[in-house]
């Protein structure tokens, strides 16, 4: 088992560099286990030991993943946060377990802090366009939501009149 482990961090932190940070509080059980990073809202493509069947998320709620074929695991960011990820062979024994952090793309986001509590961000690529981010005032992500559903919907033709 500890060489399964062993070869599902190695394939991990292949696909991922490790993130800094050592076992402070809270972080005990973390340390001892590989880690891999994940934007939210990116797909990371992984391999699975070879005797993988089956795959657990612990908070599908911060990340998902789908089975490909061949051992081919794609693990989406979906919340901030951080969960473990463990793999059963077909007789239900664990072989493998990892935890996925997964944090706020830097890249190209721009976020204006109006006082303490109201914040709206910005996709600055290169010219910045609202971007609900996790976080982001209510009313804000609500109306950038509503937006981008109501384009989704008129771009395949779903979009009735407004009532």
């Amino acid at each position: 088992m500890r060489r399964s482990v062993l070869r599902l961090a190695a394939g991990l932190l292949a696909a991922s560099a490790a993130l800094p940070g050592g076992a402070g509080p809270g972080r005990a059980a973390e340390a001892a286990l590989p880690v891999v990073s994940v934007s939210v809202d990116n797909a990371k493509v992984m391999r699975l030991p070879e005797k993988a069947q089956t795959v657990i998320v612990g908070n599908p709620l911060i990340a998902d993943v789908t089975l490909q074929k061949n051992g081919v695991l794609v693990l989406t960011g979906k919340s901030f946060g951080a969960t473990n990820l463990i793999a059963l062979d077909a007789a239900g024994a664990m072989i493998a377990e990892t935890m996925i952090r997964v944090e706020a793309s830097q890249s190209s986001v721009v976020t204006v802090q109006r006082g303490p509590s109201e914040r709206n961000s910005y996709s600055c690529t290169p010219i910045c366009q609202p971007s609900m981010q996790l976080g982001d005032t209510a009313d804000y992500f609500g109306q950038v939501s509503s937006q981008a559903d109501q384009r989704r919907k008129l771009a395949i033709g779903s979009a009735g009149p407004e009532k």
